[in-house]
């Protein structure tokens, strides 16, 4: 549950600061200055919702604030919150409840961790170790080779920025074949279209999220084409200053510049998904077009949990909520989520019940 203050001030900076988040396993995760709410729709049709109040870094230690640090900041955390937001969502939709395997219960007792911990770890080493042998390996490894074949440092740089750019839509495209990343996709559009929704300041119902852009300006794909556009430009001028012939140096390279291409690049986001001038637009249009590679349109039970997770985050739970045994919020239905909610009592119920049946026996033909 959110603070008093914490709400009070949410409250008083609604729409003054960037709300965000991600699509998880059947749900949206949104994120403020001050806390995230994580919210999955569970079989039974119900939505389950966590809220996790957290005090920003850059409020601890400001320097962590400052321009081009924060981007460095923010890669890491993203990375760090990523993971841990995925391995609630599975929580709560009980998909780590299944019967351990016997190599799985006899590794937990080696390491003394959790299942869950577990899981979640080997996840997080396959994911780094797939995405450097990608995207910072083999392109080095092509440079190496186009060098020492001969070809200038603005050739072999150009190609190899080029192959990461490639990979990148190229994994994206084979990972919407994939029926569950595909929802995903989708949640991811209802991601937007809420955010896009709240920004706008209409009521956040999934009628008027609707009718929003399921592309949004800050959004992580836009975030990586940055990433790699910046790397080609910098590795152009340190490829030419610098020139490397050993693969082995070149990829420690490429990967100790990876947190100065990411402070530069965050930079580079926020200012075009500020900017309403025609030469921002210009520059984050493919960065906008890159993520209709990783959105599809949601339908209205996906921008429900969107909706749901934007409310609770913004507000805390309503007095009222229904909670699980571990704190979690559940709803029935997005309005349930809006602040001041107070559930409708038996009597009301019944009278609205009685109401409708009056009514609906006049309507009747004879």
């Amino acid at each position: 549950m959110l603070s008093a203050a914490s709400q009070k001030e949410n409250k008083a900076n609604n729409g003054k600061f960037d709300v965000g988040g991600q699509a998880v396993m059947e749900g949206v995760m949104m994120r403020s200055p001050s806390a995230t709410a994580v919210t999955v729709r569970r079989p039974d049709g119900s939505m389950v919702t966590k809220l996790t109040p957290f005090t920003p870094l850059k409020e601890k230690h400001p320097w962590m604030g400052k321009p081009f640090i924060r981007g460095i900041i923010n890669m890491a955390t993203m990375l760090y919150y990523g993971m841990n937001t995925l391995e609630d969502s599975t929580k709560m939709l009980g998909m780590l409840d299944e019967e351990p395997t016997k190599f799985e219960k006899w590794l937990a007792e080696k390491l003394g961790k959790g299942i869950d911990k577990i899981v979640m770890f080997t996840a997080i080493v396959l994911a780094v170790v797939l995405s450097v042998a990608l995207f910072i390996a083999l392109p080095a490894g092509v440079e190496t080779l186009l060098r020492n074949a001969g070809m200038s440092p603005v050739g072999y740089t150009l190609i190899g920025g080029l192959l990461k750019i490639l990979l990148l839509i190229g994994y994206m495209i084979f990972c919407a074949f994939v029926p569950d990343v595909r929802r995903t996709f989708q949640y991811h559009g209802a991601e937007h279209k809420s955010v896009h929704c709240h920004e706008s300041g209409l009521p956040l119902t999934p009628e008027n999220a609707q009718t929003f852009s399921r592309l949004h300006p800050r959004c992580g794909t836009a975030f990586l084409l940055i990433v790699f556009s910046i790397s080609i430009l910098l590795f152009l001028v340190l490829n030419v200053v610098f020139p490397i012939s050993n693969f082995f140096l070149r990829f420690l390279f490429h990967l100790a510049m990876l947190p100065v291409v990411a402070g530069v690049s965050y930079e580079v986001l926020m200012g075009l998904a500020h900017s309403s001038g025609k030469a921002a637009c210009v520059l984050r249009w493919p960065g906008m077009q890159m993520q209709r590679l990783t959105t599809r349109e949601p339908d209205a039970s996906m921008l429900e949990c969107a909706i749901v997770s934007v409310n609770v985050v913004l507000n805390g739970f309503p007095e009222h909520c229904e909670k699980t045994p571990e704190g979690w919020g559940i709803f029935h239905d997005y309005r349930e989520s809006e602040p001041g909610y107070v559930p409708e009592t038996p009597a009301a119920m019944e009278s609205d019940s009685e109401s409708g049946s009056e009514s609906g026996s006049e309507a009747q033909p004879v």
